[in-house]
């Protein structure tokens, strides 16, 4: 039957119609009113001039059509602004319109992402997640004692020979003098057993001297 009466109109397409007409309205009531306000200076002009030449009779119908007119131009002023009153209800309705659809398509794409959000495979992944950060922290804490051990193990060392270095400036010896005097191979390298007895009397004429010191 829409072939018959003609396609129904959209809430939207008879705003959009109906504002148009009211601004259409607005328009011939303003060339009316321009219309008014010439014939009141026209008017104005009348009255002056039968006023010079004593005419007192029609300056009195002439001063009522001019009560007349300016009433009229109040009229239409008025008009206007009641139309324009409309115009901006229209207007509002139309804005709401568009916000209602614009909630209306946040609301379904809203409803759309909850739909996929799989809420356990969410928390399983979450699950792993923390797992693996973990696994992480514990492997970093283990590199970390491993390092501290190793630097450990040197400042030890270092320590320790700052030790001995001070204990024997304070009996007027040196360690390097201690060491100096083991005896070197000529030629080739000395094996590990050579290494192991040089340090070995080198240690036991150091003890010796401190023995010989302690008896003095």
């Amino acid at each position: 039957m829409s072939f018959l009466f003609g396609r129904k109109k959209t809430p939207e397409e008879m705003l959009k119609q109906n504002q148009r007409a009211l601004n259409r309205a607005m328009r011939d009531l303003d060339r009316e009113r321009t219309k008014l306000e010439r014939q009141e200076k026209q008017i104005i002009n009348d009255i002056k001039k039968m006023a010079k030449q004593g005419e007192m009779a029609a300056v009195r119908v002439m001063a009522k059509d001019l009560v007349r007119t300016r009433r009229y131009v109040k009229k239409f002023i008025m008009m206007k602004a009641n139309i324009q009153a409309v115009s901006l209800k229209i207007t509002t309705l139309k804005s709401q319109g568009a916000m209602a659809q614009a909630m209306k398509g946040v609301t379904k794409a809203m409803g759309a992402m909850n739909k996929q959000m799989n809420m356990p495979q969410m928390q399983k992944i979450m699950m792993e997640f923390e797992k693996e950060a973990d696994m992480m922290d514990m492997k970093e804490e283990m590199m970390n004692d491993i390092v501290d051990d190793v630097m450990g193990a040197e400042e030890d060392e270092e320590e320790s020979d700052m030790l001995v270095n001070q204990v024997l400036d304070e009996l007027g010896l040196s360690l390097s003098d201690e060491l100096g005097s083991v005896p070197e191979a000529s030629g080739a390298m000395p094996s590990g057993k050579e290494k192991a007895s040089a340090k070995q009397n080198a240690d036991d004429e150091l003890q010796a001297r401190l023995d010989n010191l302690r008896r003095d």
